[in-house]
């Protein structure tokens, strides 16, 4: 039998800005959604340089591996969303430092312009 699709919250995270959850549980797999540079407290980093939106974001993209009992090191797949190609290089650096020996697949895909400005989105799926 299935185990139930639980929804895990974190007050790590900011409150999710639509009709969806931070971090979905289902049968042993932690599906995180795309996460934005949003502090805890809501204060959208739009303003700020590349690399502290990447900071930001994938603190975010922990705190809900966290919430759901996962961690970095049971990480699967990170998709990531950049709003230049230029920014490819300076968030491999700081993934790099964030992601330690893990390694799970990845894609880096340019998009153009994000939400309220923003330069860089991340998603992720993990195992319990």
């Amino acid at each position: 039998m299935p185990s139930p699709i639980t929804h895990p919250a974190s007050p790590s995270l900011p409150a999710p800005g639509g009709h969806y959850s931070h971090v979905t549980v289902a049968n042993g797999f932690v599906f995180v959604s795309g996460q934005l540079p949003i502090t805890p407290s809501g204060q959208k980093l739009a303003d700020q340089p590349f690399e502290a939106q990447a900071k930001q974001v994938l603190a975010n993209v922990e705190h809900a591996l966290l919430a759901a009992g996962s961690g970095i090191d049971k990480l699967v797949q990170v998709r990531v969303y950049v709003d230049d190609v230029a920014n490819w290089a300076a968030f491999n650096d700081v993934y790099g430092q964030w992601i330690g020996v893990a390694r799970p697949s990845r894609a880096v895909v340019p998009t153009g312009a994000l939400h309220y400005g923003f330069k860089v989105e991340v998603e992720a799926t993990a195992v319990i």
